[in-house]
């Protein structure tokens, strides 16, 4: 008895994830996503004729993963950690969030206009005693050196040291809140 492929949106999805997951954004064809399905191409390109909504369901789910992954930390060291942690070791999802275009044209500002980010400004104002504005300056200068590390790790520029990585944030952070308090 052959296995019967499973053809369902959500199988594709699933599938077209896992994909990404494994050999990159540009690995996402038709034909691949067929190939690890077990099928045709043709359940596929019914389902998603020009493959745009699936690219756009992947990337939601790598999204949604990602928030989950860094909500695992304790305070905004942790999620710093987490977040060069998660390039480390999920250097294809973290492409396809962060350089493969999907924030193309956006400012920095905008970027951290995200209502996620205005929650995690809000909670770290007020466990540091400092107003929203400098809470979001202090926020703003981590994330650049957080990225930073993330992008560099992920292109394999820079090994993934994450005690090095640690110290260098504290110091940003203890730098940035001595700061503040002047």
């Amino acid at each position: 008895m052959s296995r019967r492929a499973s053809t369902t949106k959500e199988a594709m999805v699933e599938a077209a994830y896992e994909l990404v997951r494994r050999d990159g954004f540009d690995a996402l064809t038709a034909r691949s996503l067929a190939a690890e399905l077990g099928c045709s191409t043709q359940p596929i390109m019914y389902r998603f004729p020009d493959l745009a909504e699936l690219r756009e369901l992947v990337y939601q789910k790598a999204d949604t993963y990602h928030t989950a992954y860094l909500s695992e930390a304790q305070d905004l060291l942790g999620i710093g950690l987490r977040y060069v942690q998660f390039a480390a070791q999920e250097t294809n999802l973290f492409c396809l969030l962060f350089q493969s275009g999907h924030f193309d044209g956006a400012t920095l500002p905008e970027m951290l206009a995200a209502p996620e980010v205005g929650d995690l400004i809000g909670a770290t104002s007020s466990e540091l005693g400092l107003s929203y504005e400098e809470a979001l300056s202090a926020f703003e200068a981590l994330f650049v050196a957080v990225h930073g590390y993330a992008s560099l790790v992920a292109n394999n520029a820079m090994s993934y040291d994450p005690d090095t990585i640690q110290k260098t944030l504290t110091a940003i952070a203890e730098g940035l809140l001595k700061e503040s308090e002047q």
